[in-house]
């Protein structure tokens, strides 16, 4: 589901669960004539209220969690981001066959983790020529000589630096690899309220066929809608709302500039 646009995920959702609710109300106002009375609305009214504020409770809290993870992965890559920006100004300070090196290690890595973002956004390990090209940064570094207490004072913060630019790399690797989104007893639990909602629409009693149709098809929007949502924020990596790797491109903005 990764590879699909999200708006034919919406659709497909649409026609899944707004479809399938107005097909079910057709298949249960023939076979159930009874239905379309109002005798037991008062009961269907009850449980229909009953289970959508459930529903309402549980799906707002998955998505409140949900956006608290990616915002926290924003976080995490902005750190990322900041982090190596601090490096590419603070090695001009450095004598410039020393700050040349060093800009030179920090944009092929910073490149080689633009180019590694969407392999690990799927999940899937990350690239080597990433952590030979971050080995690199750590080497020019190391070959640094300060002359001046400026230069040494600088050379610390820029380790520093550079060690909170891997950690929070390694942290989104391990978070994209880790994270499946919600469990199966979670989206269980999802589905079956929905379901409920569905079902409460379909079978509370109106006599007019076609407000009827309006009012299923329209839990059933609301519905798809929810799902899409839940969907959509479930991987902080994937989707229209996931984590963005504009903090690094920020970075390789930096380093091909003039250096100042």
């Amino acid at each position: 589901m990764s590879n699909l646009p999200a708006w034919l995920v919406l659709v497909g959702l649409l026609v899944i669960v707004a479809g399938g609710a107005v097909l079910a109300q057709i298949i249960v106002r023939r076979r159930y004539p009874g239905l379309a009375a109002d005798a037991h609305n008062d009961a269907t009214r009850f449980a229909f209220g009953v289970i959508c504020l459930v529903y309402a409770f549980f799906v707002g809290f998955m998505a409140s969690g949900l956006w608290s993870q990616i915002n926290a992965e924003d976080e995490q890559v902005r750190t990322e981001g900041a982090a190596a920006v601090q490096l590419a100004r603070d090695s001009t300070v450095f004598d410039k066959p020393d700050s040349d090196r060093i800009r030179q290690a920090l944009l092929e890595y910073e490149h080689a983790a633009l180019a590694e973002w969407p392999v690990v956004a799927d999940g899937r390990a990350a690239s080597p020529e990433a952590d030979t090209a971050l080995h690199r940064v750590y080497l020019a570094y190391q070959q640094v000589q300060p002359h001046t207490d400026i230069q040494k004072a600088f050379l610390s913060t820029s380790l520093a630096n550079l060690d909170r630019a891997s950690q929070a790399r390694t942290a989104r690797v391990i978070e994209t690899q880790t994270n499946s989104g919600p469990p199966w007893s979670i989206w269980t639990v999802i589905l079956l309220t929905a379901g409920m909602v569905v079902g409460c629409s379909v079978i509370y009693g109106v006599k007019q066929p076609r407000m009827d149709y309006i009012m299923v098809a329209t839990v059933g929007v609301l519905v798809a809608a929810d799902l899409f949502l839940i969907l959509e924020l479930a991987h902080p990596y994937l989707g229209e709302v996931a984590t963005s790797p504009q903090p690094l491109r920020n970075v390789v903005a930096v380093l091909t500039g003039p250096a100042t």
